[in-house]
């Protein structure tokens, strides 16, 4: 396989072309001959003009790849070596949703040939791999698994909004069906990963593998957003805190904050998921994902009280939210806690307005129905600045304070403002 994709005689195909599909297709599009694939077909003709539609990557990246993108399942046919790289979400009962996985698997099926290769990349929990995606597979080509056709997991580590640590970068666990389907899976991924590979010790244990690093890192952030929430009925400022304790060399530095996204807040879901069907419910990550998920209940509750300890009734008052996608610097508003906490202000009837830099206004309507404004008005009872983008990093004190109106709230949600507190006539808080 390795060798029949160098010389081009045969193709890879990748699955699936968000954060994860595109920049993988064009990496392996520089070494191979890459069947990018999507079935929206919007996204496919921006990309065929050189236009990332997840607004990651520069036009250059598009430069000199030997890729052809397509909304025709048909045209996977001409590859041998298939990277399935769908988003796994959850439902609204925080179930795992894995329609798109499994309806990328009814499309490797249909053109799976003898020889072929399937790789999954989606974040699943242990198992799904050979329990859910290979019988379809198996079903819809009529071939047999490890006989005609060989499977492999290789969890992705894209982080969005992050220029250094890119695809090549990342050093990347793979795993395979039986020893050789590791070793050429592992020898096609470090082509183009410079980084190193890791071979894992079986497929389940590299998708075990990859939803414990999300589910790691919610409940070290969940950590601190307990504190946070004992510190502040303590009157303690917590970035104090942390920083004193993180004088120690084994203290881990996380800091408090809304944990969304369509990873860190999504994962853990699956590893529970699985762990009910088995008859344990996990109390750790159970736990974790109840205090991250109540952040923004916490954080409207406790604006509430400032605008009431000032005289101000909140079903009068009007505030001003500063960001909502998932992250700093990107356009991503899947999952985003933000919406969470607008939503939970409006249960108090208060006037929420809305602006992000980054984020599509139709896409806010269509995901969150919120409205999305141009600027800030002015003469605003609270200001929350909720997202840590560059653009405001870089405003003082006097600029919020001139879109305020008498006895002002401001809240620093990411503690970005160092000298706040110490601002005459505004009130700070801050997680």
């Amino acid at each position: 396989m390795h060798q029949g994709l160098l010389a081009k005689e045969k193709k890879i195909s990748v699955i699936g072309l968000g954060y994860v599909g595109l920049p993988l297709a064009l990496e392996f599009a520089k070494k191979f001959s890459v069947v990018g694939f999507d079935i929206n077909e919007q996204r496919v003709e921006m990309m065929k003009n050189g236009e990332d539609p997840s607004k990651e990557l520069e036009s250059e990246a598009f430069e000199d790849k030997d890729i052809l993108f397509t909304a025709n399942p048909d045209d996977l046919k001409q590859a041998h070596f298939h990277v399935v790289a769908v988003p796994t979400p959850i439902d609204g009962h925080n179930n795992p949703n894995l329609r798109p996985l499994l309806g990328a698997s009814k499309t490797v099926g249909a053109i799976l040939k003898k020889g072929d290769y399937v790789i999954y990349e989606s974040t699943v929990y242990p198992g799904c791999t050979e329990e859910d995606c290979v019988p379809i597979l198996e079903e819809e080509s009529g071939l047999k698994f490890n006989r005609d056709f060989k499977v492999g997991y290789s969890p992705e580590r894209i982080n969005p909004g992050d220029k250094e640590h890119t695809v090549a970068k990342i050093l990347k666990i793979v795993s395979g069906s039986d020893d050789e389907s590791l070793e050429e899976i592992a020898n096609v991924y470090g082509e183009v990963i410079t980084a190193g590979i890791y071979k894992a010790n079986g497929i389940k244990v590299a998708e075990a593998a990859k939803v414990i690093e999300n589910t790691q890192r919610d409940l070290n952030i969940a950590f601190m957003n307990e504190l946070s929430v004992i510190f502040d009925k303590m009157n303690i400022d917590t970035k104090s805190v942390l920083e004193a304790a993180g004088t120690k060399w084994n203290f881990l530095k996380f800091s408090p904050g809304l944990v969304g996204g369509h990873c860190i807040g999504v994962d853990p879901y699956y590893l529970l998921h699985k762990s009910k069907q088995l008859g344990y419910t996990p109390q750790i990550i159970t736990s974790g994902r109840k205090i991250n998920d109540e952040m923004p209940a916490h954080i409207s509750k406790r604006l509430v009280q400032l605008l009431i300890q000032r005289g101000k009734n909140p079903g009068d008052s009007k505030v001003l939210v500063m960001g909502i996608t998932f992250k700093e610097n990107v356009a991503d508003i899947r999952n985003s806690k933000v919406a969470d906490l607008v939503k939970e202000l409006m249960q108090f009837s208060i006037n929420v307005h809305l602006v992000d830099p980054h984020a599509s206004p139709n896409e806010i309507a269509h995901e969150y129905r919120l409205t999305l404004m141009d600027k800030p008005a002015n003469d605003y009872d609270a200001v929350i600045v909720a997202v840590a983008h560059d653009e405001y990093k870089v405003l003082d004190m006097d600029y919020f304070k001139s879109l305020m109106n008498g006895q002002p709230i401001f809240f620093d949600l990411k503690g970005i403002y160092e000298n706040a507190a110490a601002n005459n006539g505004l009130t700070y808080w801050r997680l």
